[in-house]
């Protein structure tokens, strides 16, 4: 009975190609994948090419009594082949690795394939190597030429095709570059959930294929039903190729623009519409003009978000990109515990491989704790924020409400340009509601008191409306209680303090968030911001009332009497020994400032930091009046891997004229921050007169400031994966948002050379 049995075999379990290990320490060797993906694999590692990682400090070792270390310089030699190992520091010939198993009689080439190569004092063993016509590398190489030559494939032998079918497949290919790339500039989803021939809309992409052959007929000659049934290039897969291709392109130019610089590194993580944990990695540099950059390289989706997991995930791109976390010279996160903590923190994984990579608190991100802990420490603010949300709840809880408050906008608007109390123009009078305020949202409770004052008195016939009308007896009880809390000196009074406050604090946290913002002008905004607290607590009071009182006035709200004596809340509102002059003023207005100052000296801490004050001495304010020889030459102290010893002994001559030199220069008179002098820097060559000095400048504005960049990348998050599209995969969603978010970079990507991209990634049907 055996012959007529068929054995059945279980397939071997595919390969994910974007988790092939970019370390080649790390790889399993190449027989070990299945027979029928062996070639992908080949491809896949053939387009990423050699893992370079340029930036990394290749560590000393003694040999030969001579402490030697690879080479960077070695990759420019043999840039084709020659691969380096973090992990294991040892040299790896990529194309050996991937044919050598194809190959008999390789004898020795086992170093530089499973062992490694470290000799490093003989470097001719890599011209050994290489060898002569025939040898087992040359062979390799040949071979990987071959598979990436798709005009020399099997199936290519079999099928050829002429020109006119060329053609054709390469106006049906440009024609879905095209509708990906519209597509990826709008964030607009690809698919549709119904894409079968008989939907009424097949999604985007399919509709926007349709639309340009309608209008061309070129195009309509060679695409959708027009085209073979086996080459439509529509396909998702096909989709998916096309975007990776335009996001790798995108990718490749930031990288490029980083080159092998320092730069520092800007994390967050937040959930997606579908609930998974994404990582944004954000690079911020100084590119080749002086000017600050922060550019987006992707998001990853990490199963937890645990530091460890956080680092991990960091390291796998930054070795997908060539990327090192020596060359970080800059932290920023938003201050969560399993981000910022010393012991356990990514903070402090990454300062263990790389210690000049100094952390910085998000800026914004403190600002905004600023405002809860004072709401959160003193009772009368807290109270009234809470009360404030409590509004927000009542009245933005229906649509009917939100309806309510926005029709009574629009007739107070129509009668005061009736009268002539309000102009037109464009931009003005537009719709408004209440925002919400939030403890993460960045300037959020600013936003909401601003809404508040302008539409007090609709917000109070609003409530007025549900207290009389509405069916909830809750509501209308709540209705009450804030109409009866709104209408008092001490709400207006508080209103008015935190908008004074908040206000001064909303300017700081707009300029901090820039992203050409650099950390010296930073503490000097938080510095002026604190000034202007203290004036306002020294010198404010009378300027407070007075808004408070036209306040009252202009809403028929009771003022109290200042000289007659504090009567407290409570069961037994008796007076006590102190005035209303002294309550509001020295328990309430002094106390809450003093708050605020509190928390600007405990939050901001980097003010004060040795690395600062030592950064401090490159302003270029008021003619370089900072500048200090003996600060900068400590600055040198911090970035131990950026200087060699010959040349911290000669940055103090340097430094001598370097400081004669620009203040003889009218040009660099009026600078604001280091960020202007870096760009006038390059614009006058004085960068390559002065290159020690110009190092240092890059190193001071590599440190972030804050993490708005990030923040922006996750609101993108949700425009391009949506409710309504929330099965979008982890590397789609990654690739379609560097295109959205870096759209100069993405504008400047050619339909040819994702072309060539596209052709290369895999064996495809036509040959270009």
């Amino acid at each position: 009975m055996e012959k007529f049995l068929k054995r059945s075999f279980t397939p071997a379990p595919k390969e994910n190609l974007d988790d092939l290990p970019w370390d080649p320490a790390k790889r399993k060797k190449i027989n070990a994948y299945d027979s029928n993906q062996r070639d992908e694999i080949r491809r896949k590692y053939l387009a990423r090419g050699p893992c370079k990682p340029y930036g990394h400090n290749f560590p000393k070792k003694m040999i030969s009594n001579s402490l030697r270390r690879f080479s960077p310089a070695w990759f420019d030699q043999y840039g084709t082949w020659l691969e380096y190992s973090v992990s294991t520091d040892r040299a790896y010939c990529l194309c050996c690795y991937l044919f050598r198993d194809d190959i008999h009689k390789q004898g020795g080439n086992d170093t530089f394939v499973t062992e490694g190569f470290s000799s490093w004092n003989k470097s001719e063993r890599f011209a050994t190597h290489v060898g002569g016509l025939n040898s087992f590398h040359n062979i390799a190489v040949k071979m990987c030429d071959s598979l990436m030559n798709q005009k020399q494939s099997i199936a290519q032998a079999f099928y050829k095709h002429d020109d006119v079918v060329k053609n054709e497949y390469r106006l049906r290919l440009n024609a879905s570059v095209d509708a990906s790339r519209y597509l990826l500039r709008q964030g607009i989803p690809f698919r549709a959930h119904d894409e079968s021939e008989d939907a009424g809309n097949k999604g985007n992409f399919l509709e926007l294929i349709r639309y340009t052959a309608d209008q061309n007929e070129a195009v309509s000659k060679v695409v959708l039903e027009n085209a073979p049934k086996n080459n439509q290039m529509t396909s998702p897969p096909i989709q998916k190729d096309i975007v990776h291709c335009f996001a790798e392109e995108v990718v490749k130019s930031i990288i490029e623009e980083v080159g092998h610089g320092v730069f520092g590194l800007l994390v967050d993580e937040s959930a997606d519409i579908s609930h998974k944990e994404q990582m944004a990695i954000v690079l911020r540099f100084v590119d080749k003009n002086g000017t600050i950059k922060e550019r987006f390289i992707g998001v990853v989706h990490v199963k937890e978000t645990s530091s460890l997991t956080l680092k991990l995930a960091i390291d796998g791109l930054f070795a997908k990109y060539g990327l090192s976390l020596k060359n970080v010279r800059g932290q920023g996160y938003d201050g969560a515990s399993n981000m910022k903590g010393e012991f356990n923190g990514l903070r402090a994984l990454i300062l263990r491989e790389n210690s000049s990579s100094y952390y910085v608190h998000c800026f914004a991100h403190q600002l905004q704790l600023v405002v809860v802990a004072v709401a959160k420490k003193h009772f009368e603010v807290g109270e009234f924020f809470d009360m404030i949300s409590t509004l927000l709840n009542v009245v933005g809880a229906s649509c009917k409400r939100q309806d309510e408050l926005k029709e009574k906008y629009r007739k107070e608007i129509e009668k005061g340009i009736s009268s002539g109390e309000i102009s037109t123009g464009k931009g003005k009078n537009q719709e408004r509601s209440l925002p919400r305020p939030s403890n993460t949202r960045w300037g959020s409770h600013h936003k909401t008191l601003v809404r508040l004052v302008e539409l007090f008195s609709i917000v109070i016939e609003v409530l007025e409306y549900i207290q009389n009308e509405g069916l909830d007896d809750s509501k209308k009880r709540q209705a009450y209680g804030l109409i009866k809390y709104l209408c008092t000196f001490d709400f207006v009074f508080y209103m008015q303090l935190m908008l004074l406050i908040l206000g001064l604090t909303e300017n700081l946290s707009m300029a901090l968030q820039q992203k050409n913002q650099d950390i010296l002008n930073a503490v000097s905004l938080v510095k002026s911001t604190k000034r202007e607290l203290q004036k306002l607590r020294d010198d404010g009071w009378d300027s407070l009332m007075v808004k408070v009182s036209l306040f009252c006035k202009k809403h028929d709200i009771e003022m109290i009497m200042m000289e007659d004596g504090f009567v407290g809340s409570g069961r037994r509102r008796k007076k006590s020994d102190i005035t209303n002059l002294h309550h509001y003023k020295i328990s309430c207005f002094n106390v809450v400032l003093d708050l605020q100052l509190q928390e600007f000296n405990d939050r901001f801490t980097e003010v004060n930091t040795q690395l600062l004050i030592c950064m401090a001495s490159l302003s270029p304010t008021k003619s370089f009046k900072l500048f200090d020889k003996e600060n900068l030459i400590k600055l040198v102290e911090f970035y131990p891997d950026d200087f060699s010893f010959f040349e911290r002994s000669s940055l103090e001559q340097q430094l001598d004229i370097y400081i004669d030199n620009i203040r003889e220069d009218g040009r660099f008179n009026n600078l604001e921050s280091l960020g202007d002098l870096s760009r006038l820097m390059v614009e006058t060559q004085k960068h390559l007169a002065h290159p020690l000095v110009y190092r240092l400048l890059k190193l001071a504005l590599t440190l972030p400031v804050a993490t708005a960049t990030v923040e922006r990348c996750f609101s993108a998050m949700k425009f391009v994966k949506t409710a309504s599209h929330n099965r979008i995969g982890d590397q789609f969603l990654s690739d379609c948002l560097v295109c959205y978010i870096e759209k100069d970079f993405f504008a400047s990507v050619t339909n040819e050379t994702v072309v060539k991209r596209f052709q290369t990634m895999a064996e495809r049907r036509v040959c270009l």
